[in-house]
């Protein structure tokens, strides 16, 4: 390991500067995980803006998601050999930059290309920081270090819609992008001004075959779930692309068993709970990721709403997150993971569920509670499955499984999305209807889709014993 670059940094790791990396991380994000979904009621005027059907544009949320798997995984190699500021500066700046060409687009396919851009500083950004705050942090305190770095992704998917309705409505899509200019040079500054350059492992050598293999494997896969979801999907062309897919995640996983130092590092899945996270968690992240990408097509497509309207809407959930918040510590330490994770791994699903009842006719305050409980549950959800991803793992793992944790992370996220998109068109086949016409009755059953699949990730949650994680909860099995 290498030793920090000046003789203080040690001290400031463990003191004052852990507070100010929390809270850049907690920043870079939301600025990421906005720029995710903030596009979202922005889907039908970008659409009329690039001549495509709404359905098609999930290739701008999903082609960000996909790029930001695809590069984390080289996030902490680059963070040991080039140092913390400067390539959590660097990932600042090219996002930034990549915010403006998106905005300056005029097709689906350059503003997809400027997405992957724009996912590659993404992609640096919040696995660098937050593997600082891993490191910094104590296992006592990594309840609260986690949920402030896990609260902007609560709270960016849900007011992204009504952020994004509100300048679609009343400005143009585009601005959505130039938003990120001056967020992203006060953070530019802020990283260059405040943050220490630390290194560890500088001599670690880059896994280029691991992350071809890695790359390979997400893109070709999650490509082909897109272009499941779109109306006019290509099945040749989608075929070979599984084929690939699944060959390549097969020899990526072999090579990343063998490898001396693999790109993604396996180990923490010998960790039951981090494994359990990962399993279960996965599909729970899949099915919720799905929703910000469903709800605002509901309410503007299906219900005929306006991009604001659909998006005050979503605020619901926001309240859902934040009620939630104040209790969460209280919950975990009294019932523990194991118990919360079932019975609101449960609520969740049913939640999603609850949303196919609703119509065009449904009464906004039932639209509203419906939207409320299920922030409640959402909330509760992510932080416990992201803290009890770290709860068990050894410092000395904290790297790969930091990485592994955001890589699964991203790749839920934007298989969540294109699952969405599916769902959709499974609905539309049901419904025996062309491709080119969505109705309310499709978005039922699309959200009942996407409550089976938050449903069957609980199962894996059973594997987990009952004082999992209770170093980190406070929880005493046996005591209520």
């Amino acid at each position: 390991m290498q030793a920090p670059d000046s003789p203080s940094d040690a001290t400031r790791a463990h003191g004052s500067s852990g507070s100010l990396i929390v809270a850049l991380v907690a920043a870079t994000f939301f600025m990421e995980n906005l720029d995710g979904t903030i596009i979202a009621t922005a889907l039908p005027q970008m659409a009329r803006s690039f001549g495509v059907h709404p359905a098609d544009m999930s290739l701008g949320i999903t082609s960000y998601l996909l790029t930001l798997a695809v590069f984390i995984p080289i996030s902490g190699w680059a963070a040991d050999r080039f140092g913390l500021r400067t390539v959590f500066g660097s990932a600042i700046a090219v996002f930034t930059a990549a915010s403006v060409l998106c905005a300056t687009t005029g097709t689906l396919h350059s503003f997809a290309a400027a997405r992957v851009l724009q996912g590659i500083g993404g992609a640096m950004m919040v696995p660098v920081g937050r593997l600082a705050v891993l490191r910094a942090t104590p296992k006592d305190g990594l309840m609260r270090a986690i949920a402030i770095i896990t609260w902007p992704g609560l709270v960016a998917p849900v007011i992204g819609p009504p952020l994004g309705g509100f300048i679609t409505t009343y400005s143009s899509w585009r601005w959505i992008f130039y938003l990120n200019l001056p967020l992203g040079l006060i953070g530019l500054f802020v990283a260059l001004r405040y943050l220490d350059n630390t290194r560890e492992n500088a001599g670690r050598r880059f896994d280029l075959p691991g992350f071809a293999l890695c790359g390979l494997a997400c893109t070709t896969l999650l490509y082909a779930m897109e272009l499941i979801g779109r109306n006019d999907t290509p099945w040749t062309q989608t075929s070979v692309l599984v084929a690939v897919g699944a060959v390549s995640g097969v020899a990526a996983w072999l090579h990343l068993r063998r490898a001396k130092e693999p790109v993604v590092e396996l180990s923490a899945l010998k960790v039951k709970t981090f494994a359990v996270a990962m399993g279960g968690g996965s599909l729970f992240r899949i099915s919720i990721s799905a929703v910000p990408f469903l709800l605002p097509l509901m309410f503007q497509v299906g219900f005929g709403m306006d991009a604001f309207a659909s998006g005050l809407l979503t605020l619901a959930v926001f309240a859902g997150n934040l009620s939630m918040k104040l209790v969460t510590t209280p919950v975990m330490r009294r019932f523990g993971f194991r118990s919360v994770l079932i019975v609101n791994g449960t609520l969740a699903a049913l939640s999603l569920a609850a949303m196919s009842l609703l119509s065009p006719s449904t009464p906004k305050s039932v639209i509203v509670v419906v939207l409320f409980l299920s922030g409640l549950a959402r909330s509760l959800q992510f932080t416990a499955l992201n803290t009890l991803s770290f709860a068990d793992v050894p410092k000395a793992q904290m790297s790969g499984a930091s990485a592994l944790s955001s890589t699964l992370f991203q790749m839920t996220m934007g298989i969540g999305v294109a699952a969405g998109a599916i769902a959709l068109r499974i609905a539309q086949w049901l419904h025996g209807h062309d491709s080119q016409s969505v109705t309310p009755a499709d978005f039922s059953v699309a959200f009942l889709i996407v409550a089976v699949i938050g449903l069957v990730g609980i199962a894996d949650l059973f594997g987990l014993a009952r004082d999992a994680g209770a170093v980190v909860s406070g929880h005493r099995a046996g005591k209520r």
